[in-house]
């Protein structure tokens, strides 16, 4: 069975993704989360969805992070 594609966003808490693609984000958000260990190929794991619109937190290479739903809309995973 194929890796199903989708966004970021479109994971559900504890559901693993690879990320595949980043999209047309700020290249200076993606250098930032490069330095932070988060690039393309890297597992991600939605952890939680902050209420009324906040950010997302996600745990990537043993860190957890928020990101924007704006740019997590942007960057495409795989899904296993």
């Amino acid at each position: 069975m194929p890796p199903c594609q989708c966004c970021l966003l479109g994971l559900k808490p504890g559901i693993v993704g690879s990320i595949r693609h980043f999209g047309a984000i700020d290249p200076m958000l993606k250098r930032r989360l490069a330095d932070l260990g988060v690039a393309e190929g890297s597992n991600v794991t939605i952890k939680r969805r902050c209420p009324l619109g906040g950010p997302i937190m996600l745990e990537c290479c043993g860190q957890l992070l928020g990101i924007r739903k704006k740019e997590a809309a942007q960057i495409e995973v795989d899904v296993s």
